[in-house]
């Protein structure tokens, strides 16, 4: 017998912990006598609300300091738009801090009345910001996979994000068919002929606004840490200068793409410098600065979603 979404679930008193705690204002000790519960039990509910997403919290007060941050970062960098998130506490995950401000960046091109098409990106960061997404119906609008999503052995990244955000707005979306890496620049050449991936890439190149993350290229770079890359290419690539990462696409530390056999196999879009539409970076941490700082003086990126450290840094 299949369970109705009437039954009981064993995330029920999580999420109503979680509700009592963040939209009620209850102390745990208030929610342990509400639920019935021993205090350590209220605490871990309240912990495992925020684990699974039940809750989400976004920030509707803009800090003084974030806000100067943001003012420096677009002077220095001739920044469309830049959005600065407080920095959390010593070794939390730095995406999850930074994906409510980058999904409310989102909705706001959502937001708009004329139909736009929306290119995307991979990665933990955008995949934090589809997370954070509202649900709502926007089927005036078009979603575009950057990047192929196919590793060699056939199998998914479990950090594409295009199906996460058509799922939320119900939006006709447009993923890129081809493999992260062909094995030929031949074979490559070859997706590229097909009349359905010219289509994807001719919709993804006319974005009127594109969100990507930023990959690192040190010994933990994404692409390696993914298996799209072996470990004998990632050297090859950071003995050439790779500092950095956007939709597949590498580049070196003044932001100027690199040009090998391996970069000519990879699949995607490249996108194009000193774009006159908004093509935002979502990503923070210490191991992100010189790839973003390299993309922003490149001007691959003319936006950024950050945090206050990863802000910091940036400047110093």
């Amino acid at each position: 017998m299949s369970r109705s979404d009437h039954d009981p679930s064993p995330l029920d008193d999580a999420a109503r912990a979680g509700w009592l705690s963040y939209v009620g204002g209850m102390t745990q000790d208030q929610i342990a006598v509400e639920l019935g519960v021993s205090r350590q039990r209220a605490q871990r509910l309240v912990s495992r609300a925020m684990a699974e997403g039940l809750i989400r919290v976004r920030l509707d007060h803009r800090i003084g300091a974030c806000l100067r941050l943001e003012a420096e970062l677009t002077r220095r960098f001739a920044l469309m738009e830049c959005r600065v998130a407080p920095a959390l506490a010593p070794g939390a995950d730095p995406a999850h801090g930074i994906a409510g401000v980058a999904a409310e960046v989102f909705e706001r091109v959502l937001a708009r009345p004329e139909p736009q098409v929306i290119a995307v990106g991979t990665g933990r960061a955008l995949r934090g910001m589809a997370d954070e997404l509202q649900p709502q119906p926007c089927i005036r609008h078009r979603i575009v996979s950057l990047i192929g999503n196919i590793a060699p052995d056939g199998s998914a990244s479990f950090f594409d994000v295009l199906m996460r955000i058509a799922d939320k707005l119900q939006a006709p979306h447009y993923p890129m068919p081809v493999p992260v890496i062909s094995d030929s620049a031949e074979e490559r050449a070859s997706f590229y002929r097909l009349r359905p991936v010219r289509a994807v890439v001719d919709l993804a190149q006319r974005a009127d606004a594109t969100f990507v993350g930023v990959g690192q290229m040190g010994d933990d770079a994404p692409l390696y840490k993914d298996g799209f890359i072996t470990l004998d290419e990632l050297r090859d690539l950071q003995r050439q200068g790779a500092s950095g990462e956007v939709a597949g696409n590498i580049y070196d530390a003044s932001g100027r793409y690199l040009e090998t056999e391996l970069i000519g196999r990879m699949g995607g879009v490249r996108i194009a410098p000193a774009s006159d539409r908004p093509v935002v970076g979502i990503a923070a941490g210490p191991t992100k600065v010189a790839a973003i700082r390299a993309a922003l003086t490149g001007r691959i990126i003319n936006a950024l979603v950050t945090d206050e450290t990863t802000a910091q840094a940036l400047l110093a």
